[in-house]
């Protein structure tokens, strides 16, 4: 029989794909949900890349709970763990940082009675961010986020951090499973299900006019359907064991984003505006917004990091930015989210 990949968290964006790609790819996939009653949503997901859904199963575990694990891990060969609060979730609740340290333990731990021989952690880039980008540099694998929770402090680079550097502690263990970890940049692309956004809900927001002007601001964008791949690629290769990967593209500023919404997209895209705010009133603003607040020390700045390792060794090629950003706008219409 063939191996079983247990993929935590299926019906979010990344997880979701992932489940969908694996299961095109004729492999047998186990995911968990903390709602069950999502099940119907990721099976039409998963079945919407070809593949057949009868290689699918579900368990029903919470990251925050060690209810579930020892049975969502029983039988499974290799572990895909993506599950984790969105950016959204911790900013709005930083107490769901636990949710991602513990429940990336929780993972582990039963990984290792489970017998499992390797497990692919999601970290993200802002884990890899050298002290500064004041002078524009290209980080890579070697670089590792300050841990210091402070107000300025993104808590999903905070919360990503600890739970990586957790992971590659325990794993030091003897018994312990094989880890590699993937760290990617802003996840964008087009929707398998209009119930699973992720920072898909950037570009909705600039579609939906709710962001007439950007701050000065960018992102690195890597593609969804580039990520899974990733994932996979770091899953099967024998040299991605014990290693970080780093899954970046491009990075755009917020304003070229918008830029090229409504370049290509008509009138799909005659709500973005593409005029910027100031940076004098961002800190200003920022005085009584700790979200504002927490965007102040990256205003102006490019912040980069090297995929090459990811390229180098696992051969993977990511798309154009732009290319990923068109292909997300245009699912969000067609999905009707906008």
């Amino acid at each position: 029989m063939s191996e079983l990949v247990l993929v935590t968290g299926g019906s979010g964006f990344l997880g979701g794909w992932t489940v969908a790609e694996l299961v095109r790819r004729g492999r047998r996939v186990r995911t968990t949900l903390r709602d069950p009653g999502k099940r119907a949503d990721v099976v039409d997901a998963a079945g919407r890349l070809g593949g057949s859904t009868d290689l699918l199963e579900f368990a029903t575990a919470d990251l925050c709970t060690d209810d579930g694990w020892a049975s969502a891990m029983a039988g499974v060969d290799l572990v895909l763990h993506i599950a984790s609060p969105s950016g959204a979730e911790l900013s709005s609740d930083p107490t769901r940082v636990g949710a991602v340290v513990d429940g990336t333990t929780r993972v582990l731990e039963a990984a290792t009675v489970a017998g499992v021989r390797r497990v692919v952690v999601t970290s993200a880039a802002n884990a890899a961010n050298p002290a500064s980008f004041d002078d524009n540099i290209v980080s890579d694998e070697s670089q590792w986020s300050a841990v210091e929770f402070e107000d300025d402090v993104i808590p999903v680079r905070f919360a990503k951090t600890i739970a990586e550097r957790s992971a590659w502690e325990f794993v030091d263990a003897p018994d312990a499973p094989e880890l590699a970890t993937i760290l990617p940049g802003a996840v964008l692309g087009p929707l398998l299900t209009p119930s699973a956004l992720g920072s898909a809900g950037i570009i909705a927001r600039m579609l939906e006019g709710r962001a007439p002007r950007s701050p000065n601001i960018g992102v690195e964008v890597v593609d969804v359907r580039d990520l899974v791949d990733l994932h996979l690629r770091a899953l099967d290769h024998p040299a991605a064991a014990g290693r970080r990967f780093l899954g970046t593209g491009e990075f755009l500023w917020m304003r070229d984003i918008a830029r090229m919404l409504r370049a290509d997209l008509g009138d799909q895209a005659a709500k973005v505006g593409t005029g910027g705010i100031p940076d004098r009133l961002v800190r200003l603003a920022a005085r009584r917004s700790p979200e504002l607040r927490r965007i102040v020390p990256i205003l102006g700045r490019t912040n980069r990091h090297s995929a090459d390792r990811a390229r180098e060794v696992l051969g993977w090629r990511p798309r154009p930015a732009r290319q990923t950003v068109l292909d997300c706008a245009r699912s969000l219409v067609e999905h009707s989210v906008v």
